[in-house]
């Protein structure tokens, strides 16, 4: 953990536990507690590779659907135009595969184009 980032594992450790020079303790009380520090620490998040915690990306989530419902009831949503971006796209940096079709004949013809027909 301190290789890959101790300025995050020290904020860490002083958030959580108020523990401002980790390196004070016993080697074996300093892995115990950093062990024990959460999924959501800046530690954690920087080991796995997220690119925000859960919690914000859940909230993101729920605000993209919020956004949607209320711009589909606008003039632009009834006829497709502006679509409000994405925050998830945002917070994670691409862009997400959803698609929309204007009749089951777009579908099916975007459907069949996909699987070759067969």
């Amino acid at each position: 953990m301190v290789a890959a980032d101790e300025a995050a594992l020290r904020c860490d450790m002083l958030e959580t536990y108020g523990i401002f020079d980790y390196r004070a303790l016993p080697a074996r009380q300093a892995a115990l507690f950093a062990y024990g520090l959460g999924p959501g620490s800046r530690i954690a998040q920087k080991l796995s590779g997220a690119p925000t915690d859960l919690h914000t990306l859940l909230l993101a989530v729920i605000g993209d659907a919020v956004r949607l419902l209320v711009w589909q009831n606008t003039e632009d949503g009834h006829k497709g135009r502006n679509r409000p971006r994405s925050i998830v796209e945002q917070l994670l940096g691409k862009k997400t595969d959803a698609r929309g079709f204007d009749s089951p004949d777009d579908f099916k013809a975007w459907r069949e184009s996909m699987i070759g027909g067969d």
